[in-house]
């Protein structure tokens, strides 16, 4: 589970879906699909038609992992910081009713005004 006192997810860097699709597919519901995909030193996060689905990779092996599923219709408000000069991350930042918020750290390449018209269509 994601741990809301320390909810960040950092350095992601997009990555092709079939990476997602290959962690998370034997989850997904029948009318899911995968929108994005990002991968961090191990951990991801994947943005589907209906959620995001954190996938903290656990252990030295890495065979241990916890998989959250946070429902777009639980998200009360979103906040999105593009990548600047000296800050070269993107930022975006998750409110989630009655769990908290969840950041998520984008390298540069991130387009994070395509991506907030993305979550806005599913929380607006």
């Amino acid at each position: 589970m994601i741990d809301f006192k320390n909810p960040t997810f950092v350095k992601l860097a997009e990555v092709d879906n079939a990476v997602g699709m290959q962690m998370v597919g034997d989850f997904l519901i029948d009318d899911e699909d995968i929108f994005s995909s990002f991968k961090g030193s191990r951990d991801m996060v994947i943005f589907t038609s209906r959620r995001v689905i954190a996938v903290n990779v656990q252990g030295i092996s890495g065979k241990k992992r916890d998989y959250s599923s946070l429902p777009y219709r639980k998200i009360q408000a979103f906040s999105v910081e593009t990548a600047g000069t000296f800050d070269r991350d993107a930022e975006l930042e998750l409110w989630f009713s009655g769990l908290g918020k969840v950041r998520f750290e984008f390298n540069s390449q991130f387009d994070v005004k395509k991506f907030s018209k993305f979550i806005g269509r599913y929380i607006l």
